[in-house]
């Protein structure tokens, strides 16, 4: 492994430590490296509105006494090059005196987009960006693949989750469901959660379950939004969706929310409209670009086989994580439902992203085979 290979697996490190802590913005590992191969100083990216990697490992340096003129910058993500909660970190470079910039990804935010990069050359700093296939560039992008797919197509990237049997029956006929899979699986399910800006379900799931929808499993410094599909505001507002901690968002196709959307928001909940005019339901893909204009960059589904049906059949979903159990259900409820195919060529297609063991149970990660469907085209080992 070259010396900037190393340097750069290291910031990608670092940069793992933000997931839970900076939404909406990126995820960003860096290192600053001396001529001797010595780390100067390193951070990653902090809660939005603090400070971003770059001034995190400065002010490292700092406070090891550590002289960073001349010094290697590794830095996963192109250095910020506009005044948003806090200044640019392409300035800070600049000011620090750094001799050379090397970035894993450019930056796709307009107000960023290759400016970071220019201003830094102007400067007289030395700058490369890996190559796209570059084993830190793909980590890198799999780290923020939300955050991109929302600076590129102004929504979030959706990933739907799904805890089936080995004969695909996520319940018994009678809506047992509790539990499938294993404690290990579950726990990893809850990492996933902690990933996203938002977790999604259905009323389906709401009234059947009455699931929190929080991140209890793993620790997290934030917990994503709460998100429900109901069409006609019949959630009971005793729900433990309701309850604390955060809000609960509820897109609902009601022209006037009425005494029901008047008691859930006594209970705190926001409520949205957001119908099909055709099919008097809620329009799921409004729904999901209003989420992206309220800057999530992850969503997470949970949600029954109906809502897990719609969303495949509108082209919705980016990517399926699927843990299968070593069991056999027979009769039961499916994983999704796709009404009555009639040619296989009709049959959602995906490629396989990744496949592991995780407890007694195996996780598979998909994507759409046809990239139209999914705005990730990456076949990265998960981060």
């Amino acid at each position: 492994m070259s010396r900037d290979d190393r340097w750069m697996a290291q910031a990608v490190r670092l940069a793992q430590d933000a997931v839970g802590l900076t939404d909406p913005n990126p995820r960003v590992g860096c290192v600053i490296v001396d001529g001797q191969d010595r780390v100067l100083g390193q951070g990653h990216t902090q809660a939005a509105g603090q400070a971003h990697a770059e001034v995190m490992a400065l002010r490292d340096a700092q406070a090891r006494g550590q002289d960073v003129r001349g010094a290697t910058v590794y830095v996963t993500l192109e250095p910020c090059a506009h005044h948003g909660r806090t200044p640019p970190c392409c300035d800070a470079l600049i000011a620090a005196g750094v001799g050379r910039v090397v970035v894993a990804l450019g930056d796709p935010n307009p107000q960023v987009a290759g400016q970071g990069l220019a201003r830094m050359r102007a400067a007289g700093i030395a700058t490369e960006v890996l190559a796209t296939g570059h084993p830190s560039a793909v980590e890198a992008r799999e780290l923020n693949i939300g955050f991109l797919t929302r600076m590129q197509h102004g929504r979030p990237f959706v990933r739907m989750k799904i805890a089936a049997s080995l004969d695909g029956r996520t319940a018994l006929s009678n809506g047992v469901s509790q539990w499938i899979t294993g404690p290990e699986a579950r726990r990893d399910g809850h990492a996933w959660r902690r990933r996203a800006g938002a977790v999604l379900t259905g009323i389906g799931t709401a009234r059947e379950d009455d699931p929190r929808m929080d991140v209890r499993d793993v620790e997290t410094v934030l917990q994503p939004q709460r998100v429900l599909i109901d069409s006609r505001l019949e959630l009971d507002p005793t729900a433990r969706l309701l309850a604390p901690p955060g809000q609960l968002l509820i897109y609902h196709a009601l022209a006037e929310p009425g005494e029901r959307g008047a008691a859930l928001a006594a209970q705190g909940a926001e409520l949205v409209s957001v119908a099909d005019p055709v099919r008097g339901k809620v329009d799921l893909g409004a729904a999901i670009r209003d989420l992206g204009r309220r800057q999530v960059n992850e969503l997470h589904i949970e949600a029954g086989y109906k809502l897990n049906g719609s969303l495949l059949r509108a082209g919705l979903i980016d990517e399926l994580l699927i843990y299968m159990a070593p069991m056999l259900l027979g009769e039961g409820r499916g994983m999704v439902d796709l009404g009555g195919l009639t040619a296989l060529s009709g049959a959602p297609r995906f490629r396989m992203v990744d496949c592991r063991p995780v407890g007694g149970d195996l996780r598979l990660r998909l994507r759409p085979e046809d990239p139209e469907a999914g705005s990730a085209t990456s076949t990265a080992p998960p981060v």
